[in-house]
């Protein structure tokens, strides 16, 4: 199995946690000396970067937030002068001020590295064709991977987002071998192929690259079955880096944090306590070779476990499970905590569903609903009315068991829920109107 940089990925935890302290330490100097919001928050604490003198130490400094990074744009938490940064990026801006990243030169060959790490271990090679399905532009998704796919010697297309039917095109004609986007992208592709009369195995892809967005093993197993291809899962955000903050091995249990760049905590998210090793809770992630943009113990808002067993790979990097929601974007539905991963997994295991669905939540005389609309194949959508109940009485007592709370399942027709570019639109709160 390849390893882009054996050096690192297989580094002993002993030197890793030097390096990764000697890093910190230095991160932390700079971001004092040059960040006006860190030089505040650690006044605030009667902190000085040199009181860290262990990793133990970390949790004695600051969050930061993403409404940190809103109340200083666009260029408030740049390390460094601007005619020192060669690229900039920001978030769509769709809640409020967007949220501005910069890298200087070095910080874009740490980024194309990274990404060229994990996409080596899903097994991407200088003979792979690469189609890039993420949007380009102020997104850091496509060029992070693009820029990873032309470190490895890849060929790369940047086709971006939307146009599926020609992005089949140049599948065919191009003879594209790996496929980089959403997951729910690629089921959408895959609905299209099945549309066209397209065979999928007929097309010359291997191996797919998705991010973005939470998705569940179910899901993976859709993806795989119907594009006959080997899906794989990778982490990333724009503002610790991009992609590249993670990616599977092989193995596919869990991603590899790239803990020479990165350090992980997993906290809880009320409290902001550390939790210890294995629990589940919200991922907190620090910068330590970023030049530009050097976050401290940033609250991604992704919930998580970190698994620091050894690795049949070789590499000894903590692995992260599959994100399983986010914190703010978790569902509270009558006291009780639901995370939309937590129904696809249901409704995967359940013959009839596709890979579909929405959640409405809504509050009618006080008392919180929840109405699941899943799209069904055509057998069971124009099934008489009997069958129907049936099958609907069939999922939603599999949801309550799984989730703890009652909801209303309604049947919709193939293709009737909307279809987007880049991430789905899964849930739709009317409690927050």
């Amino acid at each position: 199995m390849e390893i882009w940089d054996p050096t690192h990925e297989g580094m002993p935890r002993e030197e890793l946690e030097q390096l990764q302290l000697e890093r910190l330490q230095a991160t932390l100097n700079r971001a004092y000396k040059n960040v006006t919001c860190y030089r505040r928050k650690f006044d605030e604490l009667g902190i000085i970067p040199e009181d860290v003198q262990s990793l133990a130490d970390l949790r004695r400094l600051p969050f930061t937030s993403k409404e940190d990074m809103r109340l200083n744009y666009p260029y408030g938490m740049f390390a460094v002068p601007l005619r020192e940064v060669v690229r900039i990026h920001s978030s769509s801006g769709t809640t409020g001020k967007p949220t501005v990243v910069g890298y200087t030169r070095n910080d874009i060959k740490t980024w194309s590295n990274l990404v060229a790490r994990f996409m080596t271990s899903a097994g991407v090679t200088r003979d792979d064709v690469v189609q890039i399905t993420f949007g380009y532009g102020l997104f850091t998704g496509a060029f992070g991977l693009h820029y990873g796919a032309e470190q490895i010697g890849a060929s790369v297309i940047p086709m971006g987002g939307g146009n599926t039917e020609k992005q089949i095109m140049i599948m065919q004609d191009y003879r594209t071998t790996a496929l980089v986007g959403t997951p729910s992208y690629a089921l959408t592709l895959a609905d299209r192929m099945e549309k066209m009369g397209i065979n999928p195995r007929n097309l010359s892809l291997r191996v797919g690259l998705f991010g973005g967005e939470p998705w569940s093993e179910e899901m993976r197993r859709e993806i795989e079955q119907r594009l006959g291809i080997i899906a794989t899962d990778n982490y990333g955000l724009s503002e610790v880096m991009g992609p590249g903050v993670a990616g599977e091995c092989h193995g596919r249990c869990g991603m590899h944090v790239f803990e020479d760049h990165f350090l992980a905590e997993i906290i809880n998210p009320e409290t902001g306590e550390v939790l210890p090793p294995g629990e589940v809770g919200e991922l907190v992630l620090t910068n330590l070779t970023r030049e530009a943009l050097p976050v401290i113990r940033y609250r991604t808002r992704d919930i998580t476990r970190l698994n620091y067993e050894p690795c049949s790979c070789g590499r000894t990097f903590v692995r992260m499970e599959k994100t399983r929601g986010r914190s703010d974007d978790m569902l509270i539905i009558k006291g009780v905590n639901v995370f939309p991963t937590q129904i696809e997994e249901v409704l995967f295991q359940i013959e009839g569903c596709e890979p579909h669905y929405q959640l409405v939540v809504d509050r009618i005389d006080n008392v919180d609903t929840l109405e699941i609309l899943v799209e069904v194949n055509e057998t069971i959508f124009f099934d008489e009315m009997k069958k129907q109940r049936s099958f609907v009485s069939q999922v939603e007592k599999r949801l309550a068991s799984m989730l703890n709370v009652g909801c209303r399942v309604k049947l919709v027709e193939p293709a009737s829920i909307p279809r987007h570019e880049g991430k789905a639109q899964r849930v739709i709160d009317k409690r927050k109107r």
